[in-house]
């Protein structure tokens, strides 16, 4: 069966259905969640619309309580799962083409969730109307599953496994190619104080898993000899900053944000006034989070360590606040399954109780790592499917420090649909996952709508 070649016949149709998605900013909001929308009224309003658009073309559906929505074909007993999801990240600042709109310019499209995750949810989607229109026959029922909260904590997949059916095995639409059978573990830790500081205000960060890109805080005075040595450390650091003087202080950076699983691809605009505030205002607050948080591996830290199978630790900084109540700070961890979320908060209390500030160390949260093992049928089935259609006998199975919903279910892999060691071939910026322009090649998903075709069906019939 020539998969590509259907495949390639519904690429009009699917930048339109992908151009419905990617127009609802569904970002989670709390501040108008009500029943059945969890997570705020445009989650609900793009699960509404995914829905009623596999309504249209036959599938029968479910909706578990807005949480999450399930697009069936089949009704045999054993299962096999497809999962994506539907909300997105902030679309922060910096775009050159409309984030709320698919533009598809050069070979590529962009807009935000056209790689992270409404595109490849909806190529996964166009697989299986393919599958319904072939009319394929198939020994398992296929459960495209498309959840609502992946980006703020996965509540969305917590929620479904208490109250709906899990699907046997399976796999995500949501990460590389060719197939990663393990994922880090993500754990959120907080630091917290309520130490004096010179810093009156701060509130950087836009989600736990995005490295902060820019930056504002707010103290009472900042003298001329200051002022100075805040362009110097600008220009030392090759960064952009500005002061503005009104009733208090602004002192903004601009850095450069990118996803918590690569904290090495941005540069952490909180952390750089942090490290400015604690040596220009000899702030010991600051110079103690500093000290803590400044490398991306977790040294200072004594956390830093390479996996056995899944490289080294990260850590990002997520969000950092300080108010007249104290100050806050969320830190994202992703680590090999060589170690532990226990372990690693330990090893928080440790550092901290050497510092002079008074820092309070809490687990906010701890998804245990993936591991499936890369010579099982799953494994190795879709990586012949992969090969089939792509003739990379190069790249072999993998593990990621990014977090999926496979780890939410047994016998579950992330499969594709990016490449990342292709080269970018137009001159336009595309963005990655969570930054600005984000962008994809338009033919990897048309060809993984053909992969994940085959897949299903080998591993369904």
């Amino acid at each position: 069966m020539d998969f590509l070649k259907y495949a390639k016949e519904k690429q009009e149709d699917f930048l339109t259905d992908l151009n419905k998605l990617v127009e609802i900013e569904s970002v989670r909001d709390l501040s108008t969640k009500k029943e059945k929308a969890p997570f705020g009224d445009n989650c609900r309003k793009v699960l509404d619309v995914m829905l009623d658009m596999a309504r249209a073309d036959g599938f029968s559906t479910k909706d578990i309580d807005g949480y999450a929505g399930v697009i069936e074909y089949g009704d045999n007993e054993e299962t096999f799962g497809v999962l994506g999801h539907l909300d997105v990240v902030p679309l922060g600042e910096g775009w050159s083409k409309e984030p709320l709109k698919v533009t598809y310019n050069d070979g590529y499209v962009f807009g935000r969730g056209v790689m992270d995750d409404k595109g490849p949810a909806l190529a996964g989607y166009y697989a299986l109307k393919l599958i319904k229109e072939l009319n394929i026959p198939l020994k398992k029922k296929v459960m495209l599953i498309m959840g609502c909260d992946e980006e703020s904590g996965m509540e969305c997949m917590k929620y479904y496994c208490k109250h709906a059916q899990i699907p046997d095995m399976g796999f995500v639409p949501d990460a590389n190619f060719p197939c990663i059978y393990g994922e880090k573990g993500g754990l959120h830790i907080e630091l917290s104080s309520h130490d004096k500081t010179v810093l009156k205000k701060m509130d950087a960060g836009q989600a736990p898993n995005i490295v902060i890109g820019k930056a504002d805080a707010y103290v009472e005075s900042m003298s001329e000899q200051q002022e100075a040595l805040f362009r110097f450390y600008c220009q030392s650091n090759q960064i952009q900053g500005s002061v503005e003087r009104n009733e208090w202080v602004k002192i903004h950076i601009e850095g450069q944000s990118s996803h918590a699983a690569w904290p090495y691809k941005g540069n952490n605009a909180a952390l750089h006034i942090l490290n400015f505030i604690g040596t220009a205002y000899n702030d010991s607050l600051c110079k103690d989070y500093y000290s803590l948080l400044k490398d991306w591996m977790g040294q200072p830290v004594g956390i830093d360590m390479e996996g056995a199978y899944m490289s080294f630790l990260t850590m990002s900084t997520g969000f950092v606040n300080f108010d007249e109540k104290g100050s806050r700070v969320l830190i994202d961890i992703r680590y090999p399954n060589d170690t532990n979320g226990d372990e690693i908060t330990k090893k928080f209390e440790k550092a901290v109780s050497l510092k002079t500030s008074n820092i309070k160390v809490t687990n906010k949260s701890d998804s245990k790592p993936l591991f499936v093992d890369p010579n099982s049928k799953l494994v190795t089935d879709l990586m012949d499917v992969y090969r089939k259609y792509t003739n990379d006998t190069f790249h072999g199975p993998m593990t990621i420090g990014g977090g999926t919903y496979a780890r939410h279910f047994e016998n579950f892999v992330s499969y594709g649909p990016e490449k990342p060691w292709e080269e970018i071939e137009t001159a336009q910026i595309v963005g990655g996952c969570h930054q600005a322009d984000e962008g994809m090649k338009l033919s990897s998903l048309i060809e993984a709508i053909a992969i994940y075709a085959d897949a299903i069906v080998t591993l369904c019939s």
